[in-house]
């Protein structure tokens, strides 16, 4: 490290609070982004908190060894993905942020350079270039990583709630599951319920599982072949399984379909079949 590197990373260091406020005094009104400049107080805060950790990280490039800027970004990363998945800032928007930040940032770079004269050698411009723009680049995509990460982890969070909520299991006793199906139900919703009602059977350790049509506004052929379909995929786990609530135009389509439901005990209402299984 040249001592022209060192006269560098402390004038960055003294100059961090400028970096930011320069930042910050570019911002302009942008509806519903966490960047706009009228996003108020708090957000101000929190973004001028996350910009000085942005520009220490950057000037850390100069000097420190490779595993601890690898750290320091990793860290950053984290904390910034996390913030703005929390808010829905959309990647592009940091990305645009952060180039402004470089912007700033080479301003004073050249500021210093200007200051130093004939004392800076081109090899300290060609390192001092590699080094901050790299650490840059790294940092946007250590960011979109973890940025990535998490809205993954969310999505498949809200598609396990979405899951149960379309096709809630529900443990009556040790044994006993009642899957009631309310509403309309189309080919893509039963595929869904096709999918999740065995394995959270399994998970729930479901012996019988009574599946309930009374809320069931309207059934196709399709549909209908489809609940007989889960019929045989909890029978074939060893999972007994009792439809209540059939109406007559649902009955009507299974016999036109030629399901054969004879296997499977049927209830006009899960109250009875119920009362008659306990």
């Amino acid at each position: 490290m040249s001592e022209n590197t060192q006269k560098l990373f402390d004038f960055l260091h003294a100059h961090i609070n400028g970096i930011t406020d320069e930042w910050l005094a570019a911002r302009k009104p942008i509806k519903g982004s966490i960047y706009s400049k009228d996003a108020g107080d708090e957000t101000e805060k929190m973004l001028r908190e996350q910009n000085k950790w942005t520009n220490i990280t950057i000037a850390s490039s100069l000097l420190t060894s490779r595993e601890t800027f690898d750290e320091n970004k990793k860290s950053w990363a984290i904390h910034v993905a996390h913030s703005r998945v929390i808010s829905r800032t959309p990647i592009y928007e940091v990305q645009e942020a952060l180039s402004k930040v470089r912007h700033i940032f080479w301003n004073y770079v050249n500021e210093f350079v200007d200051r130093e004269g004939e004392q800076i050698l081109r090899s300290d411009i060609m390192y001092w270039s590699n080094a901050i723009n790299l650490a840059f680049d790294e940092l946007m995509i250590e960011f979109s990583k973890k940025y990535d990460e998490l809205m993954h982890s969310r999505l498949t969070a809200q598609q396990s709630l979405i899951e149960e909520l379309n096709a809630p299991v529900i443990k009556l006793t040790n044994r006993i599951g009642v899957l009631p199906i309310i509403g309309d139900v189309d080919t893509t919703r039963v595929q869904s319920i096709l999918d999740y009602v065995p394995r959270k059977c399994v998970e729930l350790d479901v012996e019988h599982l009574y599946i309930d049509l009374s809320g069931v506004t309207l059934i196709d052929t399709m549909v209908a072949n489809h609940i007989y379909q889960l019929t045989q995929i909890v029978d074939l786990l060893g999972i007994e399984s009792t439809l209540t609530g059939i109406r007559p135009e649902i009955a009507q389509t299974s016999v036109q379909l030629g399901l054969d439901f004879t296997a499977i005990q049927t209830y006009s209402s899960l109250q009875q079949a119920l009362q008659i299984q306990v």
